[in-house]
């Protein structure tokens, strides 16, 4: 299956270069002494991101290596100056975040729709020669060159901005879920890592509540040192608010509930000790399922050791959904946005 969700861009970017100022001098006819009359350069470009909430993906600047905003015009004589270079714009998705590609450090997190950064500045116009009169020098032969634009490697790295992640090993049910309460139509098949890009669904609970819930694709045990998907999905649960953790009968012997939970919530800390603190409801599925029915009040006994709420649903005959959507808004209301870390 293609691969269209592409959540890391890396790209080099410079602005424009500014316009050099000009030397020249008037020779109107009825103009004695004439005088200078050399125009400044314009300022160069700037590369312009801008949020737009309409991309979910960086997947614009897969191909794209190099990006110029134009250069500034140089000064002319009679006092023209130069016509400034037009900006690059470049819109990308609301939550990416950008990155120094040398350095590493932040440059910008891009997480409120209609946000814009400069991420290279044009260069500065050069002044011609008409600043450079003075009562010594009536008609300076010097003008300045304009600076050239700042140029940067930069890495782009998308993060998905939802209020609830679904977290899970493989095939536990989660694409399902997300089908069964929302619009989003993740592909479902019965074989581990069906879901390879994240999925986004809005679930309503009632006439005026909603949130946003995002399937993180399945991780595994190793999942904080690269193994499976790895680091690459791992980094999009650390915007959500709020976690579901869902676990399910398995038909490998070896596994079980408690044992993948504990596992899962291992990879967590490893990769954010804050993550694995985050509020979270622990939810047993499908549990249409005989097998998984039957061993239901001995499972939620296991899973309510961790303290954490503990609930059963089946997204295919959607017993204990609704209510499963409802603990997900309370918790949601209990820790409301303004409260949560910023900071990614």
């Amino acid at each position: 299956m293609a691969l269209t969700f592409i959540d890391e861009a890396r790209l080099e970017v410079r602005g424009g270069d500014g316009g050099d100022g000009s030397v020249a001098f008037r020779r109107e006819k009825f103009v004695p002494l004439g005088g200078p009359a050399g125009g400044d350069g314009g300022k160069g470009g700037d590369v312009i991101l801008v949020v737009d909430p309409g991309l979910t993906t960086l997947l614009d600047f897969r191909y794209r290596r190099r990006i110029e905003a134009e250069n500034g015009e140089h000064g002319r004589g009679k006092d023209q100056y130069g016509k400034g270079g037009r900006d690059q714009v470049l819109r990308v998705p609301l939550g990416t975040q950008v990155y120094d590609d040398e350095s590493g450090e932040l440059l910008a997190d891009l997480d409120q729709g209609g946000t814009r950064f400069v991420v290279a500045k044009g260069g500065r116009g050069g002044r011609g020669n008409l600043h450079f009169v003075t009562p010594y020098d009536r008609a300076p032969h010097r003008a300045e060159k304009g600076t050239p634009g700042e140029k940067r490697k930069i890495r782009f790295e998308l993060k998905l901005l939802a209020d609830v992640g679904l977290l899970g090993f493989p095939n536990v049910g989660k694409s399902t879920l997300i089908a069964s309460v929302s619009r989003a139509r993740p592909k479902i098949a019965d074989y581990p890592f069906t879901t390879l890009t994240p999925n986004l669904g809005v679930v309503s609970v009632g006439e005026e509540r909603s949130f946003v819930i995002a399937d993180i694709p399945g991780i595994v045990e190793g999942a904080s040192e690269g193994v499976g998907l790895g680091l690459r999905f791992l980094r999009h649960i650390e915007r959500t608010r709020v976690l579901l953790h869902i676990v399910t009968l398995d038909p490998d012997p070896e596994r079980e509930p408690e044992k993948d939970f504990e596992r899962l919530m291992t990879e967590l800390e490893r990769f954010d000790p804050d993550l694995a603190r985050r509020p979270m409801i622990v939810a047993l599925s499908k549990i249409d399922l005989p097998e998984v029915r039957e061993r239901m009040p001995e499972i939620l006994a296991q899973l309510g050791r961790s303290g954490r709420p503990v609930t059963a649903f089946s997204a295919a005959t959607g017993e204990g959904v609704r209510e499963l959507m409802i603990q997900l808004s309370q918790l949601l209301d209990e820790h409301p946005l303004e409260a949560e870390n910023a900071s990614p």
